[in-house]
């Protein structure tokens, strides 16, 4: 849930402002550096306006004494009241400057940490992104950028402007009424640090409000997304009475968090004003005894409401600097990240040889599981294999593998006799063409979901692949033809015109590897003969590897792998393996045939 500036902190995001947690935002500031003359230009703009800004209380107090007729450089008032338009004016434009030129740097900056941050966890390996969810990685490119992106356009600049008014304005005050001043600072910074406090209790019920309110959210966030089986299972009423439970939860913290921040509003009320009070008093006692004239009492106070607004803003900007550094932390998590091992060796052209020999593994998030164990098996170039098996057996492991989404435990993968360990990925993996199961496409259109696998080819080449495919004959029914949009994650085309699709990209990227994840189990009659079709046309000459999930439809390949419990049980042909009554596979068929 967004927060709003001035909200509580988080226990994860607050940190001590010391010098190891400003070298975590100082890590930010490198992208910063091109723009570095602008930012300065800005310093610049905020300096000058503060400073003039910081004029203005001493020029209004001199206009009030030059209509008491006491005498100064300016004798009229009216050109005193020109003068105070004129400080205004100028610090107007100031202000428009600074606000520019730090916005300039702002955007350019994030720009640039989003894209740095992106670019980066696309190259992060596949053990990365098991251990984090999606939701959480797209905050860190979101929200946190935002919040530094806030604190360099916004924070750091009222963080100078602050400490400018506060210094230059006491320092004014010092030298010109002393006495005064100094009972000042004698009063307000007791009531500065009992407002501290119980705003500090104020915010943390703020805070619990917060929660209970996220609380409630989730329940609707949980049904929306589950709205088929809300209504399925008649839950309309239960979710109704669940949210209205939460809610109440809601109003009850609100109430009392706003009883709370009603005392603490009359409380400083009372003693902010008590001070006031107290300080002109003073201030009227200097006046009568003629230790201070009333103009200088003006500007006094004036002077004063300014130091009392940045003591205020002071507060604020800390917890704001708190919650940047704890993005600059996350992002930088990111950014330092250790990228895909990757080597130098690639070929133009492959063969498509594959040896696993010996091969052990487990995944990272679960080391307590061996999914492969001491696995050996070849695919010669050219050649059409299937690895048959129970789920969970470590089919789609092998896939991976191969893909070298993850690091072996032990053991060695050849391509083309080379281990992985030697291979260019990038060139690896552009030898390689899958379609998977569960075809997901991106949500823009036909056209750039089939040239996804070569974003260069024409659209001669496209609509080739499209009709090896069998993809063309939907695709040029459609009104808007390859340019018709297919929804997100391909939700406006059926299962079979995704699965074509998916074809059309893997035959325009003519791979010399092939990997089908039984392209065909989840279809009707008719699509699959169509995608089964299209399928026999994208094997020709390539190496392929199916998993095979229906075991009917591996009967032409040249060899099966049967896996159980990561090793292979079994190899051989449909009918070799068929005729072992007692077999592995023999078992597996008869299961799939009483299924059906």
């Amino acid at each position: 849930m967004a927060k709003k500036r001035g909200s509580g902190l988080e226990e994860h995001e607050k940190r001590k402002l010391n010098k190891q947690s400003f070298q975590k935002l100082s890590g930010i500031f490198r992208f910063l550096l091109p723009y570095k003359w602008t930012f300065i230009l800005g310093l610049v703009f905020l300096l000058l306006s503060s400073l003039t800004l910081l004029t203005f209380p001493y020029v209004a107090g001199k206009l009030i004494d030059t209509a008491q007729g006491k005498d100064w450089y300016v004798t009229d008032i009216n050109s005193i009241a020109l003068i105070l338009i004129a400080i205004l004016g100028v610090q107007s434009l100031f202000s428009f400057f600074r606000v520019w030129t730090f916005a300039l740097v702002s955007e350019r900056s994030m720009r640039d940490v989003r894209l740095a941050l992106y670019s980066r966890l696309l190259r992060l390996p596949m053990t990365f992104f098991d251990k984090r969810r999606t939701g959480e990685l797209i905050s860190r490119i979101t929200s946190d950028v935002s919040l530094l992106q806030d604190t360099f356009s916004v924070t750091l600049a009222e963080l100078f402007r602050q400490v400018i008014t506060l210094i230059a304005g006491i320092v004014f005050l010092m030298v010109t009424t002393p006495k005064l001043t100094l009972f000042m600072l004698g009063t307000f910074p007791v009531l500065v640090l009992l407002a501290m406090f119980f705003g500090r209790f104020i915010r943390n019920l703020s805070k619990k409000t917060q929660d209970e309110l996220a609380s409630a959210n989730v329940i609707v966030e949980e049904t929306l997304h589950s709205i088929s089986t809300v209504k399925s299972f008649v839950g309309e009423g239960y979710e109704s009475n669940r949210y209205h439970r939460g809610l109440n939860n809601v109003v009850d913290v609100a109430l009392k968090t706003a009883k709370y921040r009603g005392a603490f509003i009359s409380f400083i009320i009372f003693a902010l004003f008590g001070g006031i009070v107290a300080v002109m008093w003073y201030g009227a006692s200097l006046v009568a005894s003629g230790e201070m004239s009333i103009g200088e009492l003006v500007s006094f106070v004036l002077y004063t409401t300014f130091i009392g607004g940045s003591i205020a803003g002071l507060g604020d900007i800390y917890s704001q600097v708190q919650k940047a550094i704890g993005s600059s932390e996350r992002v930088l998590e990111i950014l330092e990240e250790p990228i895909e091992k990757s080597s130098t060796y690639h070929k133009s052209e492959l063969e498509g040889k594959i040896e696993f020999e010996h091969v052990s593994f487990r995944y990272p998030t679960r080391p307590e599981v061996e999914v492969l164990k001491d696995l050996s098996f070849y695919v010669n170039p050219g050649e059409k294999i299937a690895l048959a098996g129970h789920s969970g057996a470590g089919k789609s492991t092998i896939i991976q593998l191969l893909l070298k989404f993850y690091d072996l435990d032990s053991g060695e993968i050849l391509v083309d006799e080379k281990g992985l360990d030697t291979w260019d990925l990038e060139k690896l993996r552009s030898h390689i063409g899958m379609v998977p199961q569960e075809v997901l496409l991106f949500g823009g259109s036909i056209r750039e979901n089939i040239a996804y696998a070569r974003p260069d080819a024409s659209e001669d080449e496209i609509i080739l692949a499209a009709k090896k495919a069998n993809a063309w004959q939907f695709i040029s029914k459609f009104p808007e033809g390859l340019d018709t949009m297919v929804g997100e994650r391909g939700v406006k085309l059926s299962g079979g015109q995704r699965q074509r699709v998916a074809i059309a990209r893997a035959i325009l990227k003519d791979p010399s590897i092939l990997i089908l994840d039984e392209a065909t189990s989840s279809l009707d009659a008719e699509s699959e003969h169509l995608v089964q079709e299209a399928l026999d046309e994208l094997m020709k000459g390539r190496t392929t590897i199916i998993i095979a999930h229906r075991l009917a439809t591996i009967r032409k390949v040249d060899r099966i792998y049967v896996l159980s419990d990561g090793k292979i049980v079994e190899q051989g042909s449909h009918t070799e393996l068929l005729n072992e009554q007692d077999g592995f596979y023999a078992n597996l068929v008869k299961l799939q045939f009483a299924e059906s």
